[in-house]
C-alpha cells in the first residue's frame, strides 16, 4: 500500500500543494477537478499534458480525481442528466492526468430496491459505470452514509463493472458507527482507492438527514458538528492497526490518501499522518 494525499487538504495553490505533498513523503496524490483551474473546461489539452508532466517530474503519481459535485449526489432525477455529463468529462480529464479513477458521493443507497431513490441512484450509476467501461475508467463511490454491505450488494447490481468503491473508514465510524475492518471486508473485491481519515460520532445521526444538512448548508436545521467530528489519524474510532491489516488480507494494494478537511493547520496534521501511516504500515 502506498500513501496520498489530497492536495486540497493542504490549502495551497495547485502546484505548491503538489510540491508539499511530495515534501512530506508522499507517493501520490489526488485532487478536485470539478471548479476553478483544475476542472474540466479550465484545462485544454496542452494543460493537461502539462500538469501530468509536472506531477511527474516530483516523482507523484495521480491515485484518483475527486469528482464530487456536490449538493444531492444523484437524487434528484430531474439534475442528474447535467450531473452525469459532466462527471463523464471529469473522467476523461482523470485518464489525460494519469489516473482511471474518480471518487465521488452519490447520496444515500436507500435499503429498499422499491424506493424512488434507489431507482434514480441506480439508473445514474448504470449511465456512468457504462461511461467507464467505455473509457477505461471507474467511478468510484465514497463509503460513509449506508453500511458497506448495502453499498456492495448496490454496486453489484450494477449491469456494469464501472462503479467501483473509495473506502473512507471515518465516514463510517463518524456516520453509521461500522467497523472499518469488517466493512472492508464486504467490499473487499470492490476497492479501487481509499481515503486516510479518522473521526468520532458524537451522537448517532439520522444518515439522511446529515447528508441532507451536507448538501443544503446554512440552510439546514440539522448541524453536521454537533454529530459527527473529524480528528487526526489515530485519535478518532477508526482502529487503523486492524483496519490496515484487513486492507492487506483482502489483498489492496493501492493508495491510503490523506484527506483532512478541519483543522488551523493542515500540513502539520497532514506530515504526522504521513508518520503514522507509515510507522502502521511497517508493523503488518
Amino acid at each position: 500500500m502506498k500513501i496520498g494525499i489530497m492536495v486540497d487538504s493542504l490549502r495551497l495553490p495547485v502546484r505548491e500543494g503538489i510540491r508539499k505533498a511530495r515534501e512530506l513523503g508522499a507517493a501520490g496524490l489526488q485532487m478536485y477537478a470539478v471548479a476553478g483551474e483544475l476542472s474540466p473546461e479550465s484545462l485544454g489539452p496542452s494543460a493537461r499534458r502539462e500538469l501530468a508532466d509536472f506531477i511527474h517530474s516530483e516523482g507523484l503519481a495521480v491515485a484518483a480525481i475527486c469528482g464530487d459535485l456536490g449538493g444531492h449526489g444523484f437524487l434528484v432525477a430531474e439534475d442528474n442528466p447535467a450531473r452525469i455529463e459532466r462527471s463523464k468529462r471529469i473522467m476523461e480529464l482523470a485518464k489525460d492526468l494519469g489516473t482511471n479513477v474518480v471518487t465521488t458521493h452519490i447520496g444515500v443507497v436507500p435499503e429498499s430496491q422499491k424506493d424512488r431513490f434507489y431507482t434514480v441512484l441506480h439508473d445514474a450509476c448504470t449511465r456512468l459505470g457504462e461511461f467507464a467501461d467505455k473509457a477505461g475508467a471507474v467511478f468510484a463511490i465514497e463509503t460513509g452514509p449506508e453500511p458497506a454491505a448495502r453499498l456492495g450488494r448496490f454496486i453489484r447490481s450494477l449491469p456494469c463493472t464501472g462503479i467501483r468503491v473509495n473506502f473512507d473508514p471515518a465516514n463510517l465510524a463518524m456516520v453509521i458507527g461500522e467497523d472499518a475492518a469488517a466493512a472492508v471486508r464486504d467490499v473487499a473485491d470492490l476497492v479501487v482507492h481509499t481515503h486516510a481519515k479518522d473521526g468520532i460520532m458524537l451522537k448517532r445521526p439520522d444518515p439522511v438527514a446529515l447528508y441532507r444538512a451536507f448538501a443544503e448548508g446554512s440552510a439546514a436545521t440539522l448541524r453536521p458538528d454537533d454529530y459527527i467530528r473529524e480528528v487526526p489519524l489515530g485519535e478518532g474510532a477508526v482502529n487503523f492497526p486492524k483496519y490496515l491489516a484487513a486492507l492487506r488480507d483482502t489483498g489492496f494494494d493501492g493508495f491510503l490518501t490523506i484527506e483532512r478537511e478541519v483543522g488551523d493547520q493542515p500540513a502539520e496534521d497532514i506530515r504526522r499522518a504521513v508518520q503514522f501511516l507509515s510507522v502502521a504500515l511497517r508493523a503488518l
